[in-house]
C-alpha cells in the first residue's frame, strides 16, 4: 500500500486547506484512517482519526478547527484545515492508526503570520 498526501501549501494565518490522501495498492476501508504532522524539530504527533464507522477524534490543538473526513470508495482520506495558525507549520501524513503502513513523503503546510 502507498500513501500519497497532497494539497499543502502557503496559505495566511486565519485561511484554510484541504489537504488529501489516496491510498493506492489495497483498500483500506476496515481501517481506522488517521493524519499525523511533524513541525520542524519536532517529533511526528497524532492529529486526527476517523474510524470505519466514521466516528472522529482530534488533537487538542485543532480540534474545532481541522476535519477529518474519508471516500472509502475512492480510497481517500481528506483534512480541512481552518483558522490555522502558525503553529499549524508542519508536514503532513496520513496513515491508519496505529500507524502499520508504510509513510508516504508527506505534504507541507506553511503557515505565515
Amino acid at each position: 500500500v502507498q500513501l500519497q498526501a497532497s494539497g499543502g501549501g502557503l496559505v495566511q494565518a486565519g485561511g484554510s486547506l484541504r489537504l488529501s490522501c489516496a491510498a493506492s495498492g489495497s483498500p483500506f476501508v476496515f481501517a481506522t484512517m488517521a493524519w499525523y504532522r511533524q513541525a520542524p524539530g519536532k517529533g511526528r504527533e497524532w492529529v486526527a482519526t476517523m474510524t470505519r464507522n466514521s466516528r472522529t477524534r482530534y488533537a487538542d490543538s485543532v480540534k474545532g478547527r481541522f476535519t477529518i473526513s474519508r471516500n472509502i470508495a475512492e480510497n481517500m482520506v481528506y483534512l480541512e484545515l481552518a483558522s490555522v495558525e502558525p503553529k499549524d507549520t508542519a508536514v503532513y501524513y496520513c496513515n491508519t492508526n496505529p500507524p502499520t503502513l508504510q509513510w508516504g513523503q508527506g505534504t507541507q503546510v506553511t503557515v505565515s503570520s
